[in-house]
């Protein structure tokens, strides 16, 4: 709900307008721990290697948290950040916290992740929330008056998602009684909410 994943797909895109004969590889953390998983059952970790070591100039892990605690990923994944690192390939990560954070990280893991920049990504400003909430209110079409949006924007704080979430149901709730968005409806529709 931050754009994490956003900028991973626009660093992607970037580097590939940059560079168009370099090898991307974007997964999920999770769908790196189930290869993994797959091609060690299948005894095919020559060509799990091989495709992220040798055919990858650049590696794009989104949720990169999702390995934590699993020892034997968290193994193949160092040595793979290794070899990469040790090529001078380009080694990009996301995740819903900080290293030294992820719990169940092992330490030499969570030093290599601290090797290179870390950008901690906060939730948005009051004002950019207030104007998430109106972009997105105009693109549905939607008449949302600033007290409304400003008293989402004062409850809802966490994430962008959340926001649209917010506004999903105060457009539900609009239709399906007929009335107008207000502030006694975003009351009645967010209740729990604010």
């Amino acid at each position: 709900g931050l754009g994490k994943t956003h900028l991973l797909h626009a660093i992607g895109a970037e580097i590939h307008r940059k560079n168009p004969t370099w090898r991307i590889s974007y997964l999920w953390g999770e769908r790196f721990m189930n290869e993994y998983i797959h091609c060690l059952r299948t005894n095919r970790m020559d060509e799990f290697r091989a495709r992220y070591r040798e055919r990858c100039d650049v590696l794009l892990i989104d949720d990169i948290q999702f390995i934590a605690g699993k020892d034997r990923t968290q193994e193949e994944f160092f040595h793979l950040f290794n070899t990469l690192h040790s090529s001078h390939k380009q080694i990009v990560l996301t995740c819903d916290q900080l290293p030294q954070s992820i719990p169940d990280l092992e330490d030499r893991l969570r030093s290599r992740l601290n090797w290179g920049l870390t950008a901690d990504i906060k939730p948005p400003g009051f004002e950019t929330r207030v104007a998430i909430l109106k972009a997105k209110a105009e693109v549905d079409g939607l008449e949302l008056s600033d007290d409304v949006a400003m008293l989402v924007a004062r409850h809802v704080t966490r994430n962008v998602r959340e926001l649209e979430g917010a506004l999903v149901k105060l457009m539900a709730t609009a239709k399906l009684s007929g009335r107008p968005i207000d502030l006694d409806l975003a009351h009645q529709a967010l209740g729990s909410l604010l």
